[in-house]
């Protein structure tokens, strides 16, 4: 069959993001509702949820906001049943909970430790297998979790966070290996540098001069250009596409040391 356009379409496919209230989850899912995909978000603040529903506009016949507490694997089990009641099988599923913490290494306590690798991992880890457990059933499915240019490199002041990233690369990776045959795919997106609530007041002014001087395009990135990459990876576009983790970052990395 002849390649057309319509392989970048998500229309009649149901994606739930988790973390989707804000930041790049809120960016994908105005791109999933644009390129005629259902959209169903989950997080933690019902406020937000509300208002991106609101700029989602919607027509839907049953709830399309959920409030979770991502990090409990019970919430996630709970969340999944409830998801497929309402809308039925899930065709796509992007992970874009997280948070950010930075400092020295020697200053990291068991608690905020705990805290990233339960938000930015654990969460990730449980929410790729309570999901992908129906879709492997089905035999069909995308996943595409966020992660971080972290997951490339080491940075300092960033020792939990990187160790969240590269696991979730990791055990992308893996799970593309164990699930391929069963038609599910699994993917990760390593962001650039790009101003959202999480880190726009994090980052000193100096701080955000050296991102864009290191990129080799020379500037911070628009969230808006993220959301090309994940409808291209939740596409029929995209259909022999697993396992792989596909940087958006305006050539960063690629300007070496």
């Amino acid at each position: 069959m002849a390649f057309t356009m319509d392989a970048f379409a998500l229309k009649e496919r149901t994606a739930l993001i988790l973390g989707g209230s804000g930041g790049i989850g809120r960016e994908i899912a105005l791109g999933y509702k644009a390129a005629g995909a259902k959209v169903l978000i989950a997080a933690r603040s019902q406020d937000k949820i509300d208002a991106t529903l609101a700029e989602l506009g919607q027509d839907l016949s049953a709830p399309a906001g959920y409030s979770a507490d991502l990090r409990d694997v019970a919430s996630l089990k709970a969340l999944a049943a409830e998801v497929d009641a309402d809308h039925g099988p899930l065709d796509i599923l992007i992970n874009c909970q997280g948070t950010l913490s930075l400092g020295p290494a020697l200053e990291v306590t068991e608690e905020a430790y705990d805290t990233m690798l339960d938000t930015n991992l654990k969460s990730v880890f449980f929410a790729n297998t309570v999901f992908g457990a129906g879709m492997v059933a089905r035999g069909r499915g995308a996943i595409i979790n966020i992660a971080s240019l972290s997951a490339h490199t080491g940075w300092a002041n960033a020792a939990t966070y990187s160790a969240s990233k590269w696991g979730v690369v990791s055990f992308t990776q893996t799970l593309a290996a164990e699930w391929g045959e069963s038609g599910v795919r699994v993917n990760a997106i390593t962001p650039g540098f790009f101003l959202t609530e999480l880190n726009r007041d994090r980052m000193s002014p100096e701080r955000k001069a050296e991102a864009a001087k290191r990129a080799s395009m020379k500037r911070l990135g628009e969230l808006q250009e993220l959301v090309g990459a994940a409808i291209f990876l939740a596409s029929d576009a995209a259909k022999f596409v697993s396992g792989a983790t596909l940087r958006v970052d305006g050539g960063y990395l690629s300007t070496g040391i």
